[in-house]
């Protein structure tokens, strides 16, 4: 086979390839804690209790009108 037919069908194969993992990843999505309380000022506390009262992925402290709470982010 000649090089340029190789590398042509090389080119083709890694365009396909990479466009499955692209659908292959998975989307997440937030909503706020329903179990925190009070302001959330530190994030590893949040996601902490995100992972465990909710099962959740992970979580993370977000403003949200004058202060900031804690979200929760989910595998959708």
């Amino acid at each position: 086979m000649n090089t340029k037919v190789i590398l042509a069908l090389l080119l083709c194969f890694l365009l396909v390839a990479s466009n499955e993992m692209q659908v292959a990843e998975a989307k997440v999505c937030q909503r706020r804690s329903k179990t925190w309380s009070g302001p959330c000022i530190n994030t590893g506390n949040c996601s902490r209790q995100c992972k465990q009262q909710e099962d959740a992925r992970f979580g993370a402290c977000h403003r949200s009108g004058f202060g900031f709470a804690c979200f929760c982010y989910f595998k959708c």
